[in-house]
């Protein structure tokens, strides 16, 4: 089947940029009150529907205001949404505003981005709203395109995922890299923002290399800069940044937060909080010439390298805990986005009241896009990728090592070196009747082929080991399937080749570009993009996985009589490859009598798990410990 748009949001799957992008719709319009809101706000605008420009390469049209939008998901654990202005209004020929926006800890990007609280909806979808500012920001500037990119750490933390990833001061600025190239802008200024723990993404980024580099034309720390250090140069850095670039511009927001405290005991310690990182940066970038101070009331106000640098320090005379107040409540990102814009002050003023709420979309879309079925769609190729390059790649990995060569190909897989015909999923149908004689129905979607490298023209089906499967799966919001599965999916295919064994060199890379050169020989006159089985044995989840430590679980390989060459067998190592194994991807959610669940879940199932087992429940369907 042709996979759709969808719903965007689920807070419950948190794993994102060289990985993979799910296409989709930032939230479906519904309901009287949503629509009035739309009817009431997008007569600001150009109509989306007028625009003969087609959406940006991997993004599709959101029903909130013609928006485009797109998710990447990155093997490193980290989810990006994308959410650009609609077709009409985006025009690659102006400048663009990238911000790139490192969400809090605790927050998902969903509640980042923000709705109303109606229907119960959770406190925190109230707190920024950076969704609604970012509108506002559209609205007074006519100048540009304005794009935003939020980032969600694994867990939740970004402080806690660069504890995980050592390199993460690379793996950061790649990420943003990586962002920036999926933009058109003539030329594209981007801003670095971040809230409270998203502060870390920030510093882990000046971290990753001596100097900031000279498009990254603002730096937004909302109440984000605990981590500030002179000893880590982070002063120098900046204060060579600005001074490269008049246009350079730093935001500081804080609020005096040291003695404010929660159920009677300090939110802070004697040496931390934003109110103390704030002067540690006012004294490291004015040692030559020092911020000129001046009090607009609740705010002290420091300025300096030519006014270039702003610190904002609340001066909270009452005692409370500001954090997410300068934000949302103050327009805090507002203010950060227009300093020594001509948009400063045309917007509202910062300190409140909310200058955006017109554009904050209802929450009822909110609640059910949390359960909306995941989609499918596997990253675009990334503008440079060579075509016509699978056999080459694969001949340069020969005499590599194993782990070096396979992650090689995790990340030509992930930044969309991939036939396009393998994108469009298909749909398997399945019942089965419980021990309580209760019939149920199923439906799974799987990829046409086995996952390849290349292109329509020149590609090459890949075996991969268990753990780099699981990987590239999980990037994709995939997973491998079942003995049971690939039964079924034998039964339903379109196209049934007779395997071709072979029995020299079975571990070498010539040999599978040669045993991929035979199956195509035998698939002459099929066309792509049907489902075909039989060429390969799959790599599959099973509890036999779990008998043995670091085995690969193998099944398949059907004669055209439909018996399988190989029964189920955990008789390899888990680093074992050979060319007569295939990776199968299968969507990670499957609808289960109309209703979409998780796979694990249905595996887990002690009825349901009938629909996808033939081993009975299988409580850990994963390589990973």
């Amino acid at each position: 089947m042709s996979i759709g748009p969808h719903v965007l949001f689920d807070t419950r799957l948190h794993s994102g940029w060289r990985v993979r992008q799910r296409q989709c719709s930032f939230m479906a319009l519904r309901g009287a009150v949503a629509c009035a809101l739309c009817l009431n706000v997008i007569s600001l605008h150009a109509d989306p529907i007028q625009s003969n420009r087609p959406p940006l390469p991997g993004f599709r049209i959101s029903a909130w205001y013609g928006e485009q939008t797109c998710e990447e998901r990155s093997i490193e654990g980290v989810r990006t949404l994308l959410n650009a202005p609609s077709p009409a209004l985006m025009d690659p020929a102006r400048p663009t505003l990238l911000v790139v926006y490192a969400t809090p800890n605790g927050n998902s990007i969903e509640e980042t981005m923000g709705s109303t609280l109606e229907n119960g909806v959770d406190w925190h979808f109230g707190i920024q709203n950076v969704a609604a500012q970012i509108r506002r920001l559209r609205e007074v500037d006519t100048r540009e395109n304005v794009v935003v990119a939020c980032v969600e750490a694994e867990g939740l933390s970004w402080p806690m995922w660069r504890q995980k990833h050592p390199d993460s001061p690379n793996l950061v600025r790649e990420l943003v890299d990586s962002i920036v190239r999926r933009v058109p802008g003539a030329p594209v200024r981007i801003a670095l923002v971040a809230h409270s723990g998203g502060g870390s993404f920030l510093f882990g980024y000046i971290n990753g290399g001596s100097t900031i580099p000279a498009n990254i034309d603002r730096i937004a720390m909302l109440d984000s800069n605990y981590s500030f250090e002179v000893a880590d140069g982070h002063g120098d850095k900046l204060k060579s940044w600005l001074e490269a670039d008049t246009a350079h511009r730093l935001v500081v927001v804080a609020y005096d937060d040291r003695n404010i405290t929660l159920n009677g005991k300090p939110v802070v310690s004697a040496t931390g909080g934003t109110y103390r990182a704030t002067h540690r940066m006012i004294d490291a970038l004015g040692k030559s010439v020092p911020f000129t101070e001046s009090d607009s009331g609740l705010f002290y106000r420091y300025e300096g390298i030519k006014g270039q640098a702003l610190m904002l320090v609340h001066r909270n005379p009452d005692n409370k805990i500001l954090h997410t107040a300068l934000v949302g409540e103050m327009n805090g990102l507002l203010m950060a986005l227009t300093r020594g814009t001509p948009e400063e002050s045309t917007w509202g003023h910062f300190g409140g009241p909310r200058a955006y709420s017109a554009w904050i979309q209802p929450a009822d879309r909110v609640a059910a896009a949390i359960t909306a079925k995941p989609v499918v769609v596997l990253p675009p190729r990334q503008p440079g990728t060579e075509t016509g390059s699978a056999r080459n790649l694969l001949t340069s990995l020969i005499g590599k090592p194993q782990g070096d060569a396979e992650l090689i190909l995790i990340r030509a897989l992930t930044d969309g070196n991939i036939p396009e015909f393998l994108r469009n999923f298909k749909t398997i149908h399945v019942t089965a009747i419980d021990a309580a004689g209760q019939k149920h129905t199923a439906e799974f979607d799987v990829m046409p082929d086995y996952l390849s490298i290349g292109t329509d023209a020149e590609f090459v089906r890949l075996p991969l080991t268990p753990v780099s499967a699981e990987r590239v799966a999980t990037a994709f919001k995939c997973v491998l399937p079942t003995r049971k599965m690939v039964d079924d999916i034998y039964r339903a295919s379109e196209v049934k080749l007779d395997p071709i064994p072979l029995i020299q060199d079975r571990e070498s890379i010539q040999t599978f570009i040669l045993h991929n050169g035979l199956i195509e020989a035998e698939r002459e006159g099929k066309a792509l993009g049907l489902l075909l089985a039989g060429a390969k044995k799959d790599v599959v989840v099973s509890n036999r996985v779990q008998e043995r430590p670091n085995r690969v679980a193998l099944y398949g390989w059907q004669r055209l009589d439909g018996v399988p060459i190989q029964p189920l067998t955990i008789v390899h190592r888990s680093t074992y490859v050979d060319y007569s194994h295939g990776i199968r991807l299968v969507s990670g959610t499957v609808r289960v009598d109309g209703k979409t669940m998780a796979y694990d879940d249905v595996l887990r199932d002690p009825v349901l798990n009938i629909m996808l087992s033939d081993e009975g429940p299988i409580l850990h369907p994963s390589y990973v410990p």
